[in-house]
């Protein structure tokens, strides 16, 4: 074999081996942990590599693959009839795709083809077989050919008819459906699930069939497993019946006449997505004839008689039901749209953010207007845009407050830089009485890049804070866990596990404890170059001297990073006597560790390092940390104070590195720079 088939090879199992990790996620754990359309491109990329290379099949195809192996929970069963996955369409090209290959399938060009059309709820996929009326089996997907024994559960939900009380009905058939729990009623146990998929799907895996029944699962049928006597000719006919016979089928089910049809329904569908009590992911088509749909049967994993017409994965549509103010560590008032709860990208979003005062004039938000949100980078959900079409003719702008929730006055601060008026409003509390900062404060305090304080998290500084358990830093080290084991939630397990992981991390590095104070502009980097100055806290509390304060602060701002910016705050933070105070009262709990010395003698001594594009062997992460284990020092822009820039593999910006080029920099290969570290 040769290097680039090596290559190849290397590259595919790694993508299947991260799909599979994927499918067990979704459909063993029911805990999707990326989005749909993240995952619908990695399937991508690995069918188009088996397509280019045919010495892939030899390692076997994902597309034989459908969902994941059944549970050793429960009792395996094999399906009468495979319940195969979909293919996608992500859009009408693909549709337009879809109805060609079926006429070519079928070699008639001219055969007048109709749809049924129908949302596609994002649930547990669930098989049901009836004998002579009766409910005798009820199945999870599984693998497709092989699902799991979860009648019982299964029996708990209402919409699912025990037994059949109809004339003529088959003596043995089978009803495919989605199990899935209502936005409304998630709400009220969304503090135990990630999201109403995970709800449903953790639901209907319990081995005890009394706590499903306390989860208000639903059941909507949408599909035909087995039948004898078969006696439907169309699917539209058979949800018909079945619906007669008891099944909740979707009232939005749709029969197309053409392609423009199902376009027109997919973006009607796809405008309702949020006034849905369920989450939708796409609009479901097939062809309705059952007869055609036998003569075209199946691929490997999927049928060729349908296709999930595909929405944005990252996009939803919701309603702004409010508007409030939150206030952050920094006092920064950002407003914060109360929307409908609806999905997006795999997670349920209620809030959303508008950014500022600007922002919101600029689109003119408002309460009760109908509005597209998104995941900004997959993670902050945001209003794109505002739906004037559906606006009620009564709505009132939105009028920003000029005082902060703790009625302190706020003020938009001149850029030192740009020496404009700052977008965003923030609150001066000038005594340090406002109590929304200081609980965030909190937050970052023990947020994972500062103290990373097991089991306690946002929520729980938030109970404490009501408690007021905690009030500031110092309270987290004399925390009375009697008390908290008394707690709703807690016990004396969970109350030993906090204090086993407090007393854990209160042995700190100087530069993590600077970065964990919640100064403004001093990040991750900064505190490194801080504690790399200061060497020690002791030489740190310098800082709170009146009389040292000055020469020290002068020769901080020689430090390359360190800015005016840094240096206003700085000093604003350490001619801080409640500041003084805080620091003083952890210092009592807490082993402050001085900053590792640099590696003088290291490979990268004295050099500065920069990184362009995507690594094969390790991470950025990884990359950054031998620089300066190596005695280097990582440089986020290009500037004549670089002396290497490294180019990975994957998709360098050449801008950079033209740049770079100008500057005369050192440019290297990713292969160099594992030559340069011995690795």
């Amino acid at each position: 074999m040769s290097s680039k088939e090596d290559s190849v090879v290397k590259n595919y199992l790694d993508r299947v081996k991260l799909i599979e990790k994927y499918n067990k996620s979704y459909y063993d754990k029911d805990d999707p942990i990326i989005s749909d359309h993240e995952y619908d491109d990695l399937k991508k990329e690995i069918l188009t590599l088996e397509i280019k290379y045919s010495f892939l099949k030899k390692y076997g195809s994902i597309t034989k693959k459908v969902g994941f192996k059944p549970s050793s929970k429960f009792n395996k069963i094999k399906h009468s009839k495979q319940m195969l996955s979909l293919a996608n369409a992500f859009g009408n090209k693909d549709i337009v795709d879809f109805e060609k290959k079926i006429n070519n399938y079928l070699n008639n060009k001219n055969l007048d083809l109709t749809f049924s059309t129908e949302p596609k709820i994002d649930g547990i996929s669930a098989s049901l077989t009836y004998k002579n009326g009766s409910l005798v089996q009820g199945l999870s997907r599984g693998d497709g050919e092989t699902g799991e024994d979860i009648l019982e559960n299964l029996k708990t939900i209402k919409q699912i008819p025990l037994s059949i009380e109809a004339k003529n009905i088959p003596k043995f058939f089978e009803v495919r459906g989605e199990v899935y729990i209502g936005k409304k009623d998630f709400e009220k146990i969304k503090d135990k699930f990630a999201n109403p998929r995970n709800a449903a799907g953790g639901s209907l895996r319990q081995k005890d069939s009394l706590v499903t029944a306390k989860v208000p699962l639903k059941f909507i049928a949408y599909g035909i497993g087995k039948i004898e006597p078969f006696i439907f000719k169309k699917q539209s006919d058979f949800l018909q019946k079945i619906n007669k016979w008891g099944f909740k089928t979707n009232p939005h089910n749709f029969l197309a006449k053409n392609l423009k049809e199902i376009e027109d329904q997919y973006k009607k569908i796809e405008k309702i997505r949020a006034n849905l009590d369920y989450d939708i992911d796409g609009l479901v088509v097939k062809i309705d004839d059952l007869s055609l749909q036998a003569r075209l049967g199946n691929t490997s994993n999927s049928p060729r008689w349908a296709i999930a017409y595909k929405f944005s994965s990252v996009k939803a549509i919701t309603k702004i039901n409010d508007i409030v103010i939150q206030v952050g560590r920094t006092g920064a008032l950002t407003p914060v749209a109360k929307v409908e709860p609806v999905t997006v990208g795999g997670v349920v979003v209620s809030n959303a953010t508008l950014h500022n005062e600007e922002e919101i004039l600029r689109k003119d938000i408002r309460i009760g207007d109908h509005v597209t949100i998104q995941r900004a980078g997959d993670v902050i959900p945001q209003v794109v845009s505002v739906d004037l079409s559906k606006r009620d003719k009564h709505s009132k702008k939105f009028i920003f407050p000029i005082k902060c929730p703790c009625g302190s006055d706020t003020i938009k601060e001149i850029n030192i830089n740009t020496k404009k008026a700052d977008a965003v409003r923030r609150c001066l509390d000038k005594e340090n009485k406002c109590q929304f900062i200081a609980k965030e404060k909190l937050k970052h305090f023990v947020s994972k890049d500062a103290f990373n304080i097991e089991g306690l998290g946002k929520k729980v500084i938030d109970q404490f804070w009501d408690l007021s358990l905690i009030k500031e830093p110092s309270n987290i080290y004399n925390l009375d866990y009697k008390k908290i084991e008394t707690l709703d939630g807690w016990g004396e397990l969970s109350a030993n596990n906090l204090k086993t992981a407090i007393n854990k991390s209160s042995q700190v590095l100087l530069d993590k404890f600077i970065y964990s104070l919640g100064i403004r502009h001093i990040g991750q980097e900064n505190a490194k170059l801080l504690s790399n100055f200061f060497k020690s806290i002791n030489k740190l509390n310098e800082l709170f001297s009146n009389s040292k304060q000055e020469s020290l602060l002068k020769n901080i701002s020689e430090l390359d990073g360190i800015g005016s910016a840094q240096l206003k705050s700085l000093k604003e933070f350490f001619s801080n006597k409640k500041n003084e105070k805080i620091v003083s009262s952890l210092t009592k709990y807490l082993k402050i560790e001085n900053s590792k010395a640099i590696n003088k003698n290291g490979k990268l001594s004295g050099k500065t390092i920069m990184f362009t594009g995507g690594f094969e062997k390790i991470s950025r992460s990884e990359a950054k940390f031998l620089v300066e284990e190596n005695g280097g020092k990582v440089l986020g822009n290009i500037s004549s104070k670089l002396n290497i820039l490294v180019t990975g593999n994957s998709k360098p910006t050449k801008s950079k590195i033209e740049k770079a080029k100008g500057l005369e920099v050192k440019i290297i290969s990713e292969t160099d720079w594992y030559k340069l570290l011995n690795i």
